[in-house]
């Protein structure tokens, strides 16, 4: 076991627990495959009735994303390493999906990313008024993967296009709110949740009793605050081109949706319209696993292409935060450009298979 993720049972719980601080627990390689491991034995063994995923004790964050430095480096190459580290966390995000038991999470702390695939899938996720969501990845040229293409468009209403597009950030009560959580509580009742969970038999009604537990220590969600922006979200960001979606966001007047356009303008253009695309297969998809297929082409191309390196340039490495992006607007990313990330992979396809 590496020293980056406790995994251990303890009465009757699969726990597992990121143990690297120093990233704000990003997940690498050996981190996925641990915890995919981990799940492929617990599925199957009815000495565990749940499980429970959180990061180390008074460390910050909970999941920063992933390994991005190493993602940059190696799609600078053959993109090996990178491809196999999304083989590997796309697989994680399948078992979580599929997993027949409760899986809680407790997303006290930053959740971006990765950390976010980490998360959405399972049954039970819990956030505090420390809980910073983001799906970042259009500011680096990236794309919302682990599952984005799924759970996105299936929050209510554009909102989840609006948070793909602009990687905007929810906080606190707001992720519950958006139904990214499930359940909201302060941060000082976490080692209550702790110790209930520890005392508690899950061996007859694994769900009922962690939704009794829950039910007790987590509060109401007051009405988000992007709440005033709702009607002009679903209907901006219903739009089915980025070129759409920016004009009609401009038409609204000085404002919150100007800003919004501003911001999907600052983006990778290219980004901006393989993730709108990605969200909108995403939605019509029949199974978690097609989705993952259609995420594993994307990433296995966007790691090479030139607005991921000089994304993770000016944003991660120089920290310019002046990107040169190319091509440089929305109306100049052709749709030839765009389908060629969604394009089968022959015999290089995602397989759920050992």
């Amino acid at each position: 076991m590496s020293a980056d993720v406790d995994i251990r049972t303890q009465g009757g719980i699969g726990r597992i627990t990121l143990t690297r601080p120093e990233a704000l627990h990003a997940l690498n390689t050996g981190m996925c495959a641990e915890i995919l491991d981990a799940l492929a034995g617990w599925a199957g063994d009815a000495s565990v009735h749940l499980v429970w995923i959180d990061h180390q004790e008074g460390t910050r964050g909970f999941c920063a994303g992933g390994d991005i430095r190493m993602l940059a480096a190696s799609g600078a190459g053959d993109a090996a390493e990178a491809r196999e580290f999304f083989r590997t966390e796309y697989r994680m995000n399948a078992a979580l999906k599929a997993f027949a038991k409760p899986v809680i999470a407790v997303l006290d702390g930053v959740t971006m990313g990765g950390g976010v695939g980490l998360s959405v899938h399972g049954s039970h996720r819990v956030a505090t008024e420390r809980t910073l969501f983001a799906m970042p990845e259009t500011g680096i040229g990236l794309f919302p993967d682990v599952g984005g293409g799924w759970f996105l468009p299936r929050l209510g209403g554009e909102l989840g296009t609006w948070l793909a597009l602009t990687g905007a950030r929810l906080k606190g009560a707001d992720v519950a709110a958006a139904g990214v959580a499930t359940h909201y509580l302060p941060s000082e009742l976490v080692p209550a949740l702790a110790k209930q969970m520890a005392a508690a038999d899950f061996s007859v009604d694994a769900r009922g009793m962690l939704d009794e537990i829950l039910r007790g220590l987590t509060q109401p969600v007051p009405a988000p605050s992007y709440a005033a922006h709702a009607e002009v979200i679903d209907r901006c960001f219903a739009h089915e081109t980025a070129e759409e979606i920016v004009a009609a966001l401009e038409a609204e007047g000085p404002g919150w949706a100007r800003e919004q356009a501003a911001v999907i303008r600052a983006k990778s253009p290219e980004t901006v319209k393989v993730a709108l695309r990605q969200l909108r297969e995403g939605a019509k998809a029949a199974r978690f696993e097609d989705n993952m297929r259609t995420e594993y082409r994307i990433g296995w191309r966007k790691v090479q292409s030139a607005d991921f390196q000089e994304g993770v340039r000016a944003v991660i490495i120089d920290k310019d935060n002046a990107p040169a992006w190319s091509p440089a607007r929305l109306e100049d990313v052709s749709a030839a450009a765009v389908a060629r990330y969604f394009e089968p992979l022959g015999a290089d396809e995602l397989s759920f298979e050992p």
